[in-house]
This record gives C-alpha cells, structure tokens and sequence, in this order.
C-alpha cells in the first residue's frame, strides 16, 4: 500500500518565483559601486566575494535579491552565487542586529572561560547561536579561532576584538550596544554597524575621521615571537601562578612591571578574566576519582 505526498504531510507547493529585482535607484548606485569593484580584478568572477558584501551592506543579510544582482553583473547563474553565499559564514542568510557578538568557542578561549561566556549571554539575551534580539540590536554567535589566543577568552563585534573577557564583562559590552553607549574595542578602529562593516569588507575606505589611525595592529604579546626572532631581548617577567602556590625564585635581575598602557594578554596572571570569575569557574576538570 502506498500513501500519498499529502498523506504523508509534504507538501509540494509552487516553485519559488524569481528574486524581485532592486528599486531602480538602489540597483544604479550597486552598479556604480559594482564596477568600481569589478575593475580591481583581471577576471570579473573574482570580484563575487566583495559583492557578496556590497549587497549584504544594503540589507544587513545576503538576500536572494542581492544574489541575483551579483549573477546579474558578473555574468554568473543564481546556482554559482547561491553556492558561495551559502559556503562562507561571514555571509548573513536572514535578517540580523546592528552589531554581530561573536564569542570564540575554540580550544583555548573555550577552556579559559569563552563556553561560560557564550551560555551566560544566550541566558542574559534571551537568544540562541545565530538569533537576533527582538529589538534587532544583537545577533549572537559562537565563533571559531580569530587567532588572538593570547587574549583568551574574546569576544567580537562585528569583526573587532574585546580582549581578555568575562561572563560580566561581556554582559557590559551588550547592555552598552543595546543603549547605544559608546563602546571602543580593545583594539582596532571604532565600532560601526554590520551594514558599515560590510561595505568596508567590500573594499571602500572607511572614512570616519581617526578610523584608520586607530586600526593598529597585533598587541604586544602576539609580537613577543617576531621581537625574538630579530633577536630582541625579552624583558624579564615574574609570572605568578593562579592559584597563589610557591612561586619560583625570583631571578636577580628586576622584574618587569607593565605600564597602566601596556596590554596584557589574560596569560600574564593576575589578571580578572573568566578564568578567576567564582561564579564561572573555568579550571581543569578534576581527577577520575576525586
């Protein structure tokens, strides 16, 4: 005996009709900021990427609208786009908040308090992984690697780095974006929206006064290898274990002592991170036994 589509609760519906086309407006200035991009490039399918973020720039999220103006003008079928849309995460498929909260999930930020972090604000926000706010200001999400290990545990907004976090901390930093305070990362330019940052992504400078001066770069614990490879000489430094035990004998020559200006990765202890956080302890599991 067999059982119909209905039968079985599937429904086959109409084939989806085609993406409505932009506003002719808003299509002449994509296509002005198009070609400029598609000129940067000796083969025009190059450009697809930073068109993904041109259109994502004028919706918040890659729409298939959008999708459909990239095949448009770079000559490729809807399918070619859609598969790149769909491949990279950076790519928003549905509408999402002002500012993108990425907490790093990976190995090391995980262990030093960044699973702790990413359940302390689904709880605090009331959303998932991949859900937005309901006053459209926060889409959270956990992350993989932004390689600023030595920064454990990070979080990110919309691509800029908030170094060295907590549970607490990290619940500041969305209550300040929700009520619009003004809220500077560790390091990199100022904060902008996902619409701004996507629209820089796609290769337009950003122009905001002191912008790109502030982008500086790594912090000085990710630089300690390289200054070693010139064959710099690292200062000495008195690193005190976590846990207040015996400390190793301090050498004769002093120890360093970081400036108030100094960025300190969460590995230079003592320091307030997740990892000294009572309420979110994120110390090694205890022994098979204990």
């Amino acid at each position: 005996m067999t059982t119909s589509s209905s039968e079985r609760g599937v429904s086959l519906g109409m084939p989806e009709l085609p993406a409505p086309a932009y506003p002719d407006d808003v299509r002449a200035r994509l296509e002005a900021d198009a070609r400029e991009i598609i000129a940067r490039y000796p083969d025009s399918r190059s450009a697809l990427l930073p068109l993904l973020h041109l259109v994502q720039s004028e919706e918040g999220h890659v729409t298939r609208t959008g999708m459909r103006f990239c095949a448009d003008v770079l000559d490729l079928t809807t399918a070619e786009v859609t598969a790149v849309a769909t491949f990279y995460t950076m790519y928003r498929r549905r509408p999402s908040g002002d500012y993108q909260v990425g907490v790093c999930t990976n190995t090391l930020c995980a262990v030093m308090g960044g699973d702790a972090i990413f359940e302390g604000l689904q709880e605090y926000l009331g959303v998932g992984n991949g859900e937005t706010t309901d006053d459209g200001k926060i889409t959270l999400e956990h992350i993989e690697c932004n390689a600023a290990c030595d920064f454990a545990p990070v979080v990110m907004v919309n691509w800029e780095f908030f170094d060295n976090q907590t549970v607490q901390s990290a619940k500041r930093l969305v209550d300040d974006l929700r009520t619009g305070r003004t809220v500077s990362p560790t390091r990199g330019a100022p904060l902008c929206t996902f619409k701004e940052t996507s629209r820089i992504l796609a290769g337009f400078p950003d122009e905001r006064e002191g912008a790109v001066e502030a982008s500086g770069s790594a912090g000085p614990a990710s630089l300690v290898g390289l200054r070693l490879a010139k064959g710099e000489a690292a200062p000495a430094r008195v690193v005190h274990p976590r846990d207040g035990g015996p400390h190793d004998q301090v050498p004769e020559r002093a120890a360093h002592e970081p400036s108030p200006a100094e960025h300190l990765s969460s590995h230079d202890a003592p320091q307030d991170t997740s990892a000294s956080d009572p309420a979110h302890p994120a110390g090694p599991a205890a022994e098979e036994g204990e």
